[in-house]
């Protein structure tokens, strides 16, 4: 399904707010912890693509996943490192740092590339990594020695990593051929994540109205998204999907400022300015770079 470029971006704009849901409807549980809280979103996750999986792209799909072989399951790994984080993050720290710390996933991405991958880094790209690693040192900096959620953010740095990973990897297999299905790797990333969750949330405990908010975050803040997400990622550029994605952090702060009470530390907005700087710095760089090339080119 290819749609138009407006209706790609219309569906990046609802893919955002959607995921950026998870801080504030976290907030509002009664009884799950941290690890239940990801095991219970994962295995909703993964039971609603099992639905939404064949709907979309028909039953032949389950034997397109049997013959993907080890692409798909490094991918569905990377997926399940960053629902795990993501979620235990949440758990430890406030709403607003989870979500700086994951606006670094562009930047980390091209600097996995360079360290594992062998790819030249531009110069532009260098001192955007620069900048936003200052932003999360300065609220690492400050969590130490202010409200101590210095270990969320510690531990959600997993999600960018997990990321920048997944589509270093996923990168690696187009161009040897071999495109990954990215929607049964989010099924199969929701599976993992579950399966090693598991044991660290038993006894589980989650009441009723968690489990309702939990499978709403599994089907509204997961599956769905990254489908749509997917659908929009073929009518649109890199850069304009980094830069949409952005909006989950404005959104994702906001709803818990206003639904949670949440209200961010002057800190959060310091380290987080330099982050969204740097990142929107360097897309528009390379936008540019891409729209002169055309006109450098030699004449025949």
């Amino acid at each position: 399904m290819v749609v138009k470029h407006g209706q790609a971006v219309a569906l990046m704009v609802i893919t955002t707010l959607l995921w950026s849901t998870a801080g504030v409807v976290s907030r509002h549980l009664e009884q799950a912890q941290a690890f239940e809280i990801t095991f219970w979103r994962s295995f909703f996750t993964a039971v609603s693509l099992s639905f939404i999986l064949p709907i979309w792209q028909g039953w032949g799909v389950w034997a397109r996943i049997r013959q993907e072989g080890r692409a798909l399951l490094a991918s569905g790994f990377c997926w399940s490192l960053m629902f795990t984080a993501f979620m235990v993050g949440l758990a430890l720290t406030s709403v607003a740092n989870v979500l700086i710390t994951l606006a670094t996933g562009p930047l980390i991405t091209a600097l996995i590339s360079r360290i594992f991958f062998g790819e030249r880094l531009k110069t532009r790209t260098w001192v955007a990594i620069a900048m936003a690693g200052s932003g999360i040192a300065w609220m690492f900096a400050r969590q130490l020695t202010g409200d101590g959620g210095w270990l969320g953010s510690v531990v959600a740095l997993g999600a960018p990593l997990g990321g920048a990973f997944n589509w270093n990897l996923v990168k690696r297999s187009q161009k040897a051929g071999h495109s990954v299905d990215l929607v049964p790797a989010v099924w199969l990333g929701g599976i993992l994540s579950a399966l090693f969750t598991l044991p660290l949330a038993w006894p589980l405990g989650a009441s009723v109205f968690d489990l309702s908010l939990l499978a709403g975050l599994g089907f509204f803040q997961l599956a769905i998204p990254c489908s749509l997400a997917v659908i929009a990622a073929r009518s649109l550029a890199p850069a304009e999907m980094s830069l949409l994605g952005l909006l989950e952090v404005l959104f994702g702060i906001f709803l818990a400022w206003i639904g949670a009470n949440e209200v961010p530390q002057i800190y959060v907005f310091q380290g987080g300015a330099l982050v969204l700087i740097a990142l929107v710095m360097n897309e528009w760089l390379s936008w540019r770079e891409r729209q002169q090339e055309p006109m450098q080119a030699p004449l025949a």
